[in-house]
């Protein structure tokens, strides 16, 4: 089951996450928004940052895994690793409230 967090960052961009959760992993990873990453050949460095991270890691663990991917030399702008991990935390929970919602 895909789930989805969406975070706008004040005064900037919205960033999005889509994600499935298999054996306590994040996976399939997908990162969308009205961000801008310069080069935009370097997208699937945020996607892979998270790909495989365990689902347990707080906000600012998820933020560290994105700003060491975004180490490389790449810039993400109107929007921060931080502003992503939000969305992951949020996707996470997302997906906790509807399996609940399923167990009922």
């Amino acid at each position: 089951m895909s789930h989805r967090g969406e975070f706008k960052t004040p005064g900037g961009k919205l960033i999005a996450v889509e994600l499935d959760l298999v054996d306590g992993e994040l996976r399939n990873v997908v990162v969308t928004g009205d961000f801008f990453l310069y080069p935009e050949e370097a997208l699937p460095l945020l996607a892979g940052a998270l790909e495989n991270s365990p689902a347990t890691l707080d906000e600012a663990g998820y933020a560290v895994r994105v700003r060491d991917a975004l180490a490389t030399g790449a810039e993400l702008v109107g929007s921060s690793p931080e502003a992503l991990a939000v969305a992951v935390v949020r996707a996470l929970r997302a997906g906790a409230d509807t399996e609940a919602d399923n167990d009922d």
